[in-house]
C-alpha cells in the first residue's frame, strides 16, 4: 500500500485525541496505576506506558529526520531499549510526561509536514504504517492504559 500525508496525518491526529483524551484529566492515583506486565518486565504504571509509547513517536522523528540514534540507545535489543525508556522517565511527574506527549505530538506534525511527499508514498508499507505513530500507541492505549483506567464494577 501506498500512503500519503493527508491519510497519514489523520490517523496521527485521531490517536493522539483518543489517547489524550484518556490521560487529560488523571488523578495522581490513576497516573500509578499498575500496567498489566510479566513479571520479567519492568513494573510500568500508566505514566510509564504514556513516556513508553511517547518515546517511539519521538523516535520515528528522529527516523524522519535522519538523526543518528543516540549514543545510549546503540545496540540495544527492544527489551534493553524500553528498559532505558522506563529508567529515564519513571521518577519524573506525570505532568512532565504528560507535557513531552504533547510537545511530541506538534513536533511529529510539524516534521511530517516538512517531510518530502516521498517519504509517504516512495513505496508499498503496510497499512499501518507508520506503526510508532499511530498502531503502537493504539496498542497500548487500549491494552495497557484503557485497562488498567478501569474501574472496578460493583
Amino acid at each position: 500500500m501506498r500512503h500519503n500525508r493527508e491519510e497519514v496525518n489523520k490517523r496521527i491526529i485521531r490517536e493522539f485525541e483518543l489517547l489524550d483524551h484518556l490521560v487529560k484529566d488523571l488523578t495522581d492515583e490513576d497516573w500509578n496505576r499498575l500496567l498489566t506486565r510479566p513479571e520479567t518486565k519492568d513494573p510500568w504504571t500508566v505514566k510509564d506506558g504514556l513516556a513508553h509509547i511517547t518515546h517511539w513517536k519521538a523516535d520515528v522523528v528522529r527516523k524522519v529526520k535522519k538523526q543518528p540514534v543516540p549514543e545510549e540507545e546503540k545496540g540495544l535489543n527492544e527489551t534493553d531499549g524500553n528498559h532505558l525508556i522506563y529508567e529515564r522517565w519513571r521518577d519524573r511527574s506525570a505532568q512532565e510526561v504528560l507535557a513531552w506527549h504533547r510537545q511530541v505530538q506538534e513536533d511529529v506534525l510539524a516534521t511530517l509536514q516538512d517531510a518530502p511527499e516521498e517519504w509517504f508514498s516512495d513505496k508499498e508499507r503496510r497499512p499501518e504504517w507508520p506503526f510508532d505513530l499511530d498502531g503502537h500507541s493504539s496498542y497500548h492505549r487500549v491494552k495497557d492504559l484503557e485497562h488498567a483506567l478501569k474501574k472496578p464494577t460493583k
